[in-house]
């Protein structure tokens, strides 16, 4: 962006708008900053005003330096911050492989729901009211947003669903792993995060009063993200006492996607990050202007004005990296399908070789087909359905042929070796899947 605006500053500043346009979206009343905009010869010749000067150019790619500058600082601060909540959670992971955890949790064990540490915190009279769920939703992520019985039931609905039962996994390893696949979004800068940049410095114009509701936009959106996590790990405890009164060891979670705004648990992410570019880039504002124009200007007339926003752009940003962030990397696992950081690097590079390759054979071979075809004049007479019938077992067929060819089959065989073993370290292999689904071990020996 800097980079177009350094090629485009003559051009832009050649572009002209009545005095009239360009005398409103102004931060200040009146003719406090005129002289920052200087009006060029080529526009004044033509009574008008540029669009935006070469002086107005710099100061906008001054900006865009803090900002970058801020959001750097800001995800390695995310990060740093997720990391140490991972730690924390790492220590309850290996309480799970003591002894006084396999007897607080063994299924001879029989509780009423209610009665279960995790059925304790959730399982209360203002958990099943609507209003009362969301206010008490609300405040819990500042105070105790993930708890030690949330986290093992969480983590017990996780591995019975998506891996084995009887498989030790080390459900924090994975965990650390997915809240690095999530950072790379979010350190990422989208297209709309540049609309809504746009959007909020014109908002920042005189008559605005941008001041008293802008710097809160990233809070409340951060508010009822953490709010509906909260919810979603409410409402699975919920489903779970409604299944059965009475439980062996603890309540079993079910993990699925209804449980997501329009069962997308990506959508979550995706407002993550859009807090975090909006609180730094408000930061960078904040610090760009206090440097260009003082302490009081037509941007912040009263120094309170930017100590409140520094105190909620930084509070924001502690929030996300110790709490909300980490809180989707655990929630957004309870969605109906499993990340493909559950499995190994090498099975999940083979995976992909496997599929592009036979993705190239089929369509291939597809065309070779229909190129038959079209040139036989009397096709014999077949039944009617017998290409489409098939055409799955071709798919198929084609799909065990590249997978013996690929590397993956090597790779896979050394997983199903390894599936002997009962512990996984935050890896599923596919030595996990095949001894939960035999019938694939054999489709792939044939």
């Amino acid at each position: 962006m800097s980079l177009l605006l350094t090629v485009g500053e003559q051009p832009i500043s050649k572009i002209c708008i009545s005095k009239t346009l360009g005398g409103s979206f102004l931060p200040c009343k009146g003719g406090e900053y005129d002289n920052v905009v200087v009006g060029e010869s080529y526009c004044e010749a033509q009574g008008k005003v540029p669009l935006m000067s070469v002086e107005a150019t710099t100061q906008l790619q001054m900006l865009i330096f803090v900002l970058a500058a801020f959001h750097v600082l800001s995800c390695l601060l995310t990060l740093s911050l997720g990391m140490a909540k991972m730690k924390r959670w790492g220590y309850w992971e290996e309480e799970t492989q003591t002894l006084e955890h396999s007897l607080s949790y063994d299924s001879r064990r029989i509780k009423l729901a209610r009665e279960t540490s995790f059925g304790k915190r959730h399982l209360d009279s203002w958990s099943d009211h609507r209003i009362f769920h969301w206010i008490v939703c609300s405040v819990r992520q500042f105070i105790n947003s993930v708890s030690k019985p949330d986290y093992f039931a969480l983590r017990r609905g996780f591995i019975m669903t998506h891996v084995s039962k009887d498989c030790k996994f080390d459900f924090n390893k994975f965990l650390s792993r997915a809240l690095n696949e999530d950072f790379v979004i979010v350190v990422g800068i989208s297209i709309w995060n540049w609309a809504f940049t746009v959007l909020f410095i014109l908002c920042t114009a005189n008559g605005f009063y941008s001041y008293f509701w802008l710097p809160f936009i990233p809070l409340v959106i951060l508010v009822v993200v953490g709010a509906k996590m909260e919810s979603i790990i409410t409402t699975m405890c919920w489903e779970s006492k409604r299944c059965t009164t009475a439980v062996k060891g603890s309540l079993l979670v079910k993990p699925h996607n209804d449980l997501f705004w329009f069962c997308q648990p990506q959508l979550l992410l995706h407002l993550i990050h859009f807090i975090l570019f909006q609180n730094s880039f408000q930061l960078a504002f904040i610090t760009w202007t206090w440097y260009r124009f003082g302490i009081q200007s037509c941007y912040h007339k009263e120094t309170g004005e930017i100590i409140m926003g520094l105190t909620i752009g930084v509070s924001v940003q502690f929030l996300i990296g110790y709490v909300t962030l980490p809180l989707y990397a655990l929630v957004s696992q309870m969605g109906s399908s499993m990340k493909e950081t559950i499995f190994t690097e090498n099975v999940s590079k083979a995976l992909k070789n496997w599929h592009n390759t036979a993705k190239e054979n089929l369509e291939s071979k597809k065309l070779s087909q229909e190129t038959s075809l079209s040139l036989m004049s009397s096709p014999p007479l077949r039944h009617e359905t017998s290409y489409e019938d098939t055409e799955e077992f071709d798919e198929i067929r084609e799909l065990k042929k590249s997978f013996r060819k690929t590397q993956g089959a090597n790779v896979v065989e050394s997983e199903m070796n390894d599936a002997s073993t009962s512990f996984f370290d935050g890896e599923a292999s596919f030595g996990v899947y095949i001894r939960k689904e035999p019938s694939f071990r054999e489709v792939l020996e044939r």
